[in-house]
C-alpha cells in the first residue's frame, strides 16, 4: 500500500477528476491517492465520482486559500 500525490492545481473541472479516473487503474488495491486541487467544484466533483465508482474518499481538508486535498483509498 501507498500513498500517490497528484497536483491538480490550476486545473477546471472536470480535468482533475477526469485525471483522477485515468490514473486510478494504474494503482494497486489499497493505496491512497492524495489529491490537491484548486478548482471551485472539486469537492462536490470528487465526492460524487467516489459515490460513482464506489470508491473510499477518506478526507477532504480546505486549506482556506482556496486550494482543497482529497484523499481517496483504492
Amino acid at each position: 500500500m501507498g500513498l500517490i500525490k497528484m497536483d491538480q492545481l490550476g486545473l477546471k473541472c472536470p480535468q482533475p477528476v477526469l485525471n483522477i479516473a485515468a490514473k486510478v487503474p494504474t494503482l494497486q488495491r489499497g493505496d491512497i491517492l492524495e489529491i490537491l486541487a484548486d478548482c471551485p467544484s472539486f469537492e462536490k466533483d470528487v465526492r460524487a465520482w467516489c459515490e460513482r465508482m464506489k470508491r473510499t474518499l477518506l478526507s477532504i481538508k480546505d486549506s482556506g486559500d482556496g486550494k482543497k486535498t482529497a484523499e481517496i483509498q483504492l
